[in-house]
């Protein structure tokens, strides 16, 4: 609750208009029942139509000035409502974009996009509508009764007596759609996961060439008939809750009319007074319904805060330390010094604690504790000296992109330490080494933009001619100017308008844009035609010209440039040396040669 308040605190200035315009609203709608019973004892009587009048002409200005203070006091709840929005998807998208990679591999996108969406629009309606609807109930409850009780006391008590009756229905009407409404955010969340998976290019794609269409529709026409199940469980609950409501205050009704004519024919009260009364209890038990109700609705709508303070609570696996230094004057010196890495504590959103009803858990004990781990590394230990080119070779899952990976911080090791200049890349601001060190990947890719956008992505203020440069570095520019739109050419979805030699020769372009000290470079290109193998070579030997490099190699031109090769096996460095050296030793890296040298200059291995 406190965190919940102080996303609302945030807008003080509102929340005192929304308060002022309840009270006042609420001491309004006091006016007419007493207009009315004026109207019987007293106007009617005396056939004062003077009186009359001004009656009516009250009747009249009320609703006006409610209308009026009601449009106020909208505006503030909604300027409160969408800034809870922007705070929270903001809160949101900062911390998830902080995440570790491991965390986005092991967490579905539509899941994140339920919690960005679902969930946030669900915590704004719990502090616009819920807290707004508590605020007004209550005032409008405290004002009605003291105004009763003037009245006639008696007939007031009496009206109370059913109160503890909307007290026990709301509980256990609560506690059930709870429940109902934190599956409805897990399955909408299973929903978009599925969206996001099979409309995608990629999925599409997937389907189609699996002709498996009807099997997702099936898949989606499952998940979406769950949806609509529990929409309809919700509803059917609330309904009958209100329709328990209804009875109760029908109920309260009758025995105070039925006792109140009983003291109208004794003579103890006028006919006004009842009149005024029964005009109040309508008024009465409306709020006390709906403050029973907002209990119902507090819990559901919590459920939506809880979801995304689970997201918030999760803690980032790459953390910037307090005293950061910036990396500067880069020579380019790497180090590994006894690295050990498993991907065995890498969770996503199955790890987080689900909170229950004053904070018991349900059904979880808070995070899963990760299975022993699997080291993907085991005590790595070399040294790049600057302006070296190392290359990596060895089987499919030896530890050659993990390693790679560890560089730049896009993973963190379990022991040992990665260097850089003699600097441990875990006290290095992660702006400087994210400058310091540029990545080409075995995928490249490119956001549905322009070319230029993505070109400068890596650096936002580069000019025209400094992208014509590094696309001319690239061997791409030939390509970007023959195209109509040239460099506002959109690329579409992942870069699906274009090859996979042209992407990756974009990315190198982003790369050389960069214009990092640091190379990292997984240069697949074996599935390519030799065309844009030829191309990305020598775009690739241009970007490593003065530039410390460590390449996950797939070409023999590759490995024979390498100042030195370190073979990898079962997450340990098992060789090291240059290729002739490595050949006589005859050890792993002669027989991966003899095996999967194919005679094309291609040693045609998937990324390991």
């Amino acid at each position: 609750m406190r965190r919940v308040l102080d996303y609302g605190l945030a807008y003080k200035k509102e929340m005192v208009i929304v308060l002022v315009t309840i009270v006042i609203i609420s001491l309004l709608s006091l006016l007419p029942p007493l207009l009315i019973g004026d109207l019987i004892d007293n106007a009617i009587p005396n056939e004062d139509l003077g009186r009359v009048t001004l009656l009516g002409a009250g009747m009249v200005l009320v609703p006006l000035l409610n209308g009026g203070f009601g449009v106020l006091q909208r505006w503030a709840s909604s300027s409160i409502g969408e800034g809870i929005i922007f705070d929270l998807r903001c809160q949101l998208f900062a911390h998830l974009q902080r995440m570790s990679l491991g965390f986005f591999t092991a967490t579905r996108t539509g899941e994140l996009m339920s919690r960005l969406n679902n969930d946030v629009v669900g915590a704004q309606q719990a502090v616009t509508g819920t807290f707004v609807t508590l605020a007004a109930n209550i005032v409008s409850v405290t004002a009605i009764l003291i105004v009763m009780m003037l009245l006639e006391w008696r007939l007031t008590l009496l009206a109370l007596v059913i109160l503890p009756m909307f007290i026990i229905v709301s509980r256990r009407v609560g506690r059930m759609l709870r429940r109902v409404r934190r599956e409805q955010l897990e399955e909408n969340a299973e929903m978009n996961a599925l969206m996001q998976e099979t409309l995608g290019v990629s999925g599409a794609l997937l389907v189609k060439l699996f002709g498996r269409a009807d099997y997702e529709d099936d898949r989606f026409r499952a998940n979406a008939r769950r949806v609509g199940d529990l929409g309809i469980r919700q509803a059917t609950i609330g309904r009958w809750f209100f329709m328990a409501l209804g009875v109760m205050s029908a109920l309260g009704t009758a025995v105070v009319f039925w006792i109140g004519a009983v003291l109208v024919i004794n003579g103890d009260i006028t006919v006004g007074v009842i009149v005024s009364l029964s005009f109040y209890l309508n008024n009465l038990y409306g709020p006390l319904s709906g403050l029973t109700n907002a209990r119902v609705e507090f819990a559901t709508s919590l459920v939506s805060f809880e979801r995304v303070f689970e997201v918030l609570d999760l803690p980032h696996d790459i953390e910037e330390s307090e005293d950061a230094e910036s990396l500067a004057d880069v020579r380019g010196e790497v180090q590994f010094d006894g690295v050990w890495f498993s991907y065995g504590g890498q969770q996503g959103l199955q790890a987080i604690k689900r909170y229950g009803w004053g904070g018991v858990t349900e059904g979880e004990d808070g995070p899963s504790t990760p299975a022993p781990a699997t080291w993907a590394l085991q005590d790595v230990s070399f040294t790049v000296r600057p302006g070296e080119l190392i290359a990596l070779v060895g089987p499919s899952g030896a530890g050659k992109t993990t390693s790679t990976y560890l560089v730049p911080r896009i993973y963190d090791t379990d022991r040992g330490a990665v260097r850089i200049d003699g600097h441990d890349v875990r006290s290095l601001s992660l702006a400087s080494l994210a400058q310091a060190v540029g990545v080409v990947t075995q995928e490249s890719y490119l956001f549905h933009d322009t070319i230029a956008a993505n070109l400068r992505y890596a650096r936002p203020d580069a000019t025209d001619a400094e992208l014509r440069s590094a696309a001319v570095a690239a061997n791409i520019d030939q390509l970007i100017s023959s195209l109509p739109d040239g460099y506002d050419t959109m690329v579409g979805e992942r870069g699906y308008r274009l090859s996979g030699g042209e992407k990756q020769r974009i990315a190198i372009a982003r790369v050389i844009l960069k214009d990092p000290q640091i190379l990292i470079l997984d240069e697949a290109t074996s599935h390519l035609d030799a065309h844009a193998e030829a191309l990305i070579q020598e775009a690739l030997e241009h970007v490593m010209e003065g530039r410390t490099s460590l390449v996950i190699a797939h070409r023999l031109s590759t490995i024979l440039a390498a100042d030195r090769i370190l073979v990898m096996s079962n997450g340990q460095v098992v060789e090291e040396g240059a290729h002739d050296e490595l050949l006589a030793a005859d050890g792993l890296y002669a027989s991966l040669y003899r095996t999967q040298f194919a005679g094309n200059g291609v040693m045609s291995e998937p990324n390991g």
